[in-house]
C-alpha cells in the first residue's frame, strides 16, 4: 500500500475526535571499507506507520500514540485501535493546542516516495579507490563508511492538512592510520556530488605527518582553536538543551534568576549568530513540523505548523529558545519549534580559515575533534569529553608535532563568552552527533583558555 492510501485508511477509521497520521517510507544505501579495501555495501528499505489518536476527556484533550514498522493494508486498523485505547485510559495533554488548518509547505503528496539506491555513489566511488590506492602507495590505511537515508514523510490530519516532505542525508567518515597516529575526517552531504575526497584525504595525510613528532602535554588552560567539527559538537548540544519550558521552569543555565528565561542576555563576547533555517542552502530540511510524540521541546499538536528561519542567538545575544505553540502561551515568548539544521557565523566580515587562524598563532592546540561528551550540571550547561584522533601543539604559526589526549570540561554557553576569533563559517559534520544531527554549518572559534582538565590515555 502507497503511504499515501495508508495514511487515509487510518484517517478513515478513526474513531476518535481527532487524528493525526504520519507515514514514513525510508531507504538506505551504505559502503563500509578497512584497509583501503571496500568490505560491504548494500541498499534497504523501510516504512514506519504512526498514528496519533486525540479524545476530548474532562479537564482537556487525551493522546494516545501508537507507532509500528512494515504495517500492511491488514494492520492499520488494529493500529488505530491501539491508538485509540491508548487515548481512552490517558490524562488531558498539557500541550493541548488546536490542529493546525493550513499549510503553504510540503507539495508533491501524490508523488511516488523518493528513493536511494547505490547509485547516489557514482561520482563518489571511483574517487574513493583512487585514494584507497594513493594511501596504499603511501604506507597509510584507510577506513570508514558512506551512507545515504532518503526518508519521504506524508502527514495526514483530520483537520484537512496534507503534507509530504522528502528529505536527503548523507554522511561521509574517513579515518586515517599510519605511523603510529590516526586522524578522522567527515562531511554531511545531501547526495555525494559535493564530497571532494581528495581535499578530505589529503587534510588527513597531512595530519599523519604532523603525528610523526609526540609532544607531551600536561593537564591545564591552553589557548585553543576549534574546528568546525568540534564547534558543531558543542552548539549542537547547547541546541539541543536550548527549551524554552525548562528554561522558564528553572531547569537550565537559559533560566533567569528569579524566574522566567535568559532571552534577550548577551551571552557571546563576540557578535555571533547562531540559527536555523529550512531553506539553507544545502542543508535544507523540513519545512514543516513532524512530531512523532509529544515532548517538553515539541508537540504533536504541531503537526504541519510552518517553520521559518530563526536565530537562536544574534549578535551574541540569546533571541528564542525552542518551544511550541503550548509553551509560548506559558513564556510569553514567541513560537520557534525546533528545526533540523544548525548554524554558526562569526561578527561581519568573519573570513578567516583554519589555516588563517593557526598562523596567527604564538602557541597553543589545534583540535580535531571530540567524542563522548556528556553533561555535568544543567545549570551551567557543564560538559565533560574527550578529544580524538590529532590534538596538535602549534608555535610560532606552525604546527610542530601531536600531542597526547585530553578529557576536558568547559560549557558551550561560558565558552562563547570567552570567544577571542571566528572565522569563515563552512559545511561541517559533528563527530559526536553525527548519527542524530548532520546538517550543520559552523565556525573555527578561538579560545584563550580551553580547559584540558586531565591527560586521556584514550589512542
Amino acid at each position: 500500500m502507497r503511504p499515501q492510501e495508508a495514511v487515509e485508511r487510518a484517517l478513515a477509521l478513526s474513531r476518535t475526535d481527532d487524528c493525526i497520521v504520519i507515514a514514513d517510507e525510508s531507504s538506505t544505501a551504505n559502503l563500509r571499507w578497512a584497509g583501503n579495501t571496500l568490505t560491504t555495501n548494500g541498499v534497504t528499505r523501510s516504512n514506519r506507520l504512526t498514528v496519533i489518536a486525540l479524545r476530548a476527556t474532562e479537564g482537556g484533550i487525551a493522546t494516545g500514540v501508537v507507532s509500528r514498522a512494515a504495517v500492511g493494508a491488514d494492520g492499520i486498523e488494529d493500529l488505530v485501535r491501539a491508538a485509540e485505547k491508548v487515548a481512552e485510559g490517558g490524562e488531558p495533554a498539557e500541550d493541548a493546542a488546536p490542529l493546525i488548518t493550513q499549510s503553504a509547505a510540503g507539495g508533491g503528496w501524490d508523488d511516488e516516495p523518493a528513493e536511494t539506491g547505490i547509485g547516489v555513489f557514482a561520482g563518489f566511488a571511483p574517487a574513493l579507490g583512487e585514494a584507497f590506492a594513493a594511501a596504499e602507495g603511501a604506507g597509510r590505511k584507510l577506513y570508514g563508511f558512506a551512507n545515504h537515508v532518503l526518508t519521504s514523510s506524508f502527514l495526514g490530519t483530520s483537520a484537512g492538512l496534507r503534507l509530504r516532505h522528502d528529505q536527503p542525508t548523507g554522511l561521509l567518515e574517513i579515518n586515517a592510520k599510519g605511523g603510529g597516529s590516526s586522524a578522522w575526517a567527515g562531511v554531511g552531504t545531501r547526495d555525494f556530488t559535493d564530497v571532494d575526497v581528495p581535499r578530505l584525504t589529503g587534510d588527513l595525510a597531512r595530519r599523519l605527518d604532523w603525528g610523526r613528532r609526540r609532544v607531551d602535554l600536561p593537564a591545564g588552560r591552553y589557548e585553543t582553536i576549534m574546528p568546525p567539527s568540534a564547534v558543531a559538537d558543542l552548539m549542537i548540544y547547547l541546541y539541543w538543551s536550548a527549551g524554552a519550558q525548562d528554561a522558564h521552569d528553572g531547569r537550565t543555565v537559559f533560566s533567569a534568576p528569579g524566574g522566567g528565561t535568559r532571552v534577550g542576555d548577551k551571552l557571546a563576547s563576540l557578535p555571533v549568530r547562531l540559527w536555523s533555517d529550512p531553506g539553507a542552502a544545502g542543508m535544507e530540511s523540513s519545512p514543516f513540523v513532524v512530531a512523532h510524540a509529544s515532548s517538553r521541546d515539541s508537540s504533536v499538536f504541531d503537526n504541519g505548523l510552518e517553520l521559518t528561519a530563526t536565530d537562536w542567538i544574534a549578535d551574541g545575544t540569546l533571541k528564542a529558545l525552542t518551544q511550541t505553540r503550548r509553551s509560548a502561551e506559558l513564556t510569553g515568548l514567541p513560537v520557534t519549534p525546533g528545526i533540523d539544521n544548525l548554524m554558526l557565523a562569526g561578527p561581519a566580515g568573519s573570513s578567516a580559515s583554519l589555516e588563517d587562524m593557526v598562523a596567527r598563532t604564538e602557541r597553543g592546540l589545534l583540535l580535531t575533534c571530540l567524542w563522548y561528551i556528556r553533561e555535568v550540571d544543567p545549570q551551567s550547561l557543564l560538559l565533560t569529553g574527550l578529544t580524538r584522533d590529532g590534538v596538535y601543539l602549534v608555535e610560532n604559526g606552525e604546527v610542530v608535532g601531536e600531542v597526547n589526549n585530553f578529557r576536558f570540561n568547559e560549557s558551550p554557553v561560558d565558552l562563547l563568552s570567552r570567544l577571542t576569533e571566528v572565522g569563515a563559517t563552512e559545511p561541517t559534520l559533528p563527530r559526536e552527533w553525527s548519527d542524530y544531527f548532520t546538517r550543520a554549518a559552523m565556525a573555527p572559534v578561538r579560545v584563550p583558555d580551553f580547559n584540558m582538565s586531565t591527560v586521556s590515555q584514550a589512542s
